[in-house]
């Protein structure tokens, strides 16, 4: 009887044995529940509200997929960051701003190489890529990194200064690509994507970093930036940072409708603090379309006339109730502005409805325009407002 005992309480250790041993692994650590159940084990059932399944298949409404997850899914493939290397002059600032010192010193001025980020995104299964030129208009090496981690070599196209936008190329087929939207369609209410790579992030994942807002304005005229000119931009609140440049700005549909360039600091910071903006795709269509062709985009256009800006002086002697538009000051003979009617001491108000604020705004209008161009062009004469017709002619060389 002992034995038997002895026996059954073996068998029983042994069985125990077994039962522990499942749960422990070849390297003597317990086997990890899943989350599930974990958090299942810490807060029972009976104590919490199961969320819904989100499958959308008893109640459709109830789904997390709505169109700005589905625009996000559509977009991201093709969206890139871009890594450059470009090479800055710099001078010494207390030799070079003296005569005597540059006499006796030379100009001491030294080249050195600056890193870059930005974003980009992929227009063409073979490779062709939009960006902006403040990202990539100068770079001597230019690195696309792609969301399934390829970091290819890119070559720059061309770039126009003018518009603040590049196109760059990749070697790659059957790449994924991005459908080109209508910003003269865009609303403003509508929901607003934007893609990028803010502070260099999308090198953690390889995923673009998506923020979501509103149009908030469109037709918004910046002026003049150093050699760059921003006008007609669409204007967003959806976060734009450092590293979202050259990113794609999309609607609920994922057709791109404007290329991230800008931020609004109101000169307190360098971050976003509230609207971005972005230079609407049906301009940037026509910039690339010539940068393919030709590298560089051609502004040989020609108006005929020079004008100099309407001060209050000049306001209160042509009866004018506030200072506005340009006078104009000579008028080239046989030239379009000749042609169109126009005579010196006219006022220009306007062009194509877009009011005219000073010279710096005509010679915007002028450059984004094409020869053959037909403006319609509002003008006080002799303290009447008169509507004229003038084509953009073509400046010889």
């Amino acid at each position: 009887m002992k034995t038997v005992n002895i026996l059954l309480a073996a068998a029983f250790l042994l069985a125990v044995g077994f039962v522990v041993g499942t749960t422990v692994n070849s390297d003597g650590e317990a086997a990890a529940s899943s989350p599930e159940t974990t958090y299942a084990e810490a807060f029972p059932t009976s104590d919490r509200q199961d969320a819904p399944t989100g499958d959308g298949q008893d109640d459709p409404s109830e789904s997390r997929s709505n169109a700005i997850t589905r625009a996000v899914a559509r977009v991201s493939a093709a969206v890139v960051g871009i890594n450059v290397i470009e090479i800055r002059e710099y001078r010494d600032p207390f030799f070079s701003d003296d005569p005597f010192f540059r006499w006796f010193f030379g100009d001491r001025s030294f080249r050195e190489p600056v890193k870059g980020l930005g974003s980009g995104f992929i227009i063409s299964s073979d490779g062709y890529i939009v960006t902006n030129d403040h990202v990539a208009g100068n770079a001597t090496e230019i690195t696309v990194t792609t969301t399934n981690g390829d970091r290819l070599k890119a070559e720059l196209v061309g770039s126009d200064p003018f518009t603040d936008i590049a196109l760059l190329k990749v070697d790659g087929k059957d790449l994924p690509y991005l459908t080109l939207g209508d910003s003269e369609g865009i609303i403003v209410g509508e929901w607003a994507i934007a893609f990028g790579n803010p502070f260099g992030l999308f090198e953690i994942n390889d995923k673009p970093t998506v923020t979501v807002g509103v149009i908030s304005s469109r037709g918004m005229n910046l002026g003049r930036i150093e050699n760059r000119y921003y006008r007609d931009m669409i204007e967003t609140d959806a976060a734009i940072n450092g590293g979202n440049s050259g990113g794609p700005l999309a609607n609920s549909r994922g057709e791109v409708i404007g290329v991230n360039t800008l931020i609004f600091t109101g000169g307190q910071s360098t971050t976003f603090v509230g609207y971005g903006f972005a230079v609407p795709i049906n301009k940037v269509k026509i910039v690339v379309a010539e940068l393919r062709k030709n590298g560089k985009v051609v502004r040989d256009v020609y108006a005929g006339f020079e004008a100099q800006p309407v001060d209050r002086r000049i306001a209160r002697y042509f009866g004018m109730a506030r200072a506005e538009g340009i006078i104009v000051t000579d008028v080239d003979r046989g030239g379009p502005a000749a042609k169109a009617g126009i005579k010196t001491g006219d006022i220009i108000l306007s062009v194509n409805k877009q009011r005219i604020n000073g010279v710096d705004d005509f010679e915007v209008y002028l450059l984004d325009s094409k020869a053959g161009d037909v403006w319609e062009m509002e003008l006080l004469r002799e303290k009447k407002v008169l509507t004229l017709s003038m084509t953009i002619g073509r400046r010889s060389s």
